[in-house]
């Protein structure tokens, strides 16, 4: 069927049928069941298993825990993270960032959430000689860290239990959560209060605490984060920063909510 006449009955045109589907991936926020696809675009079980098949081929769709759903893959991840890294938001965010890092005195970071870790998409170091080394790129623990925390404690709680039957709990310090109640308790803690903190969890002589930065729709995109040695900064007196973190991570959902 010619494409005009595909548009004017409806349906999707044949070259769009695959971004409609990574758009429609992206928008759940969690997996997908083909049959879920199948009545949201419409189209026939044999199309949406092809076109499904050539996503996670070509590395952009991947496999849930399930085995039957479908989530963003690298190639999806990568694509949102240059979308968010644009030269015109980045500038905007940097300067965000930079303001943040003045007011507090320390590191803050911005970080999204990759297939097994938190990554760093951006940092703005603090101007002390003592800091804490994690440059852009760096990926660190879901489970140890503030960022980290933040994501999981944003996340359905059936997604959360399997995510948190597959993965190791490692052990970074005396004071990581590695047992999934724990975790589970502290995340709770963190949905409450819309907040998550780092207590040398992730590395001994460190603190953190950051905040969610959410789309339109209330779901985390990234997280907002600042970080400080404790010499300088004991947990309570880096979570008294939390309106200035706040405020920021605002200025931030202004940018990508446009």
């Amino acid at each position: 069927m010619p494409e005009d006449e595909e548009k004017e009955q409806g349906k999707i045109p044949t070259n769009l049928r695959l971004l409609v589907m990574l758009e429609e991936v992206a928008k759940a926020g969690v997996p997908v069941a083909p049959s879920a696809l199948c009545d949201i675009m419409g189209l026939p079980k044999p199309t949406v298993h092809r076109l499904l098949q050539t996503a996670e081929e070509e590395g952009f769709l991947q496999r849930s825990l399930d085995g039957r759903s479908f989530g963003p893959g690298l190639r999806m991840r990568k694509l949102s993270i240059n979308t968010l890294s644009s030269q015109r938001i980045r500038t905007e965010r940097l300067r965000i960032m930079r303001d943040l890092a003045e007011e507090v005195g320390e590191t803050c970071n911005l970080a999204a959430p990759g297939r097994d870790g938190m990554v760093y998409l951006d940092r703005v170091e603090t101007h002390w000689p003592l800091r804490i080394q994690l440059p852009i790129g760096t990926q660190v623990p879901f489970h140890s860290t503030a960022s980290g925390k933040m994501y999981l404690s944003s996340l359905p709680s059936k997604t959360l239990d399997r995510l948190l039957t597959s993965v190791e709990l490692k052990r970074r310090t005396a004071k990581t959560l590695v047992t999934p109640d724990d975790l589970r308790a502290e995340l709770g803690k963190t949905r409450a209060r819309g907040f998550s903190v780092d207590n040398e969890e992730f590395m001994d002589g460190m603190t953190a605490v950051a905040v969610a930065i959410c789309d339109h729709r209330g779901r985390l995109l990234t997280t907002l984060s600042i970080h400080a040695p404790k010499q300088r900064h004991e947990i309570d007196s880096l979570i008294a920063e939390l309106p200035k973190l706040k405020e920021a991570a605002a200025r931030l959902e202004q940018i990508v909510q446009e």
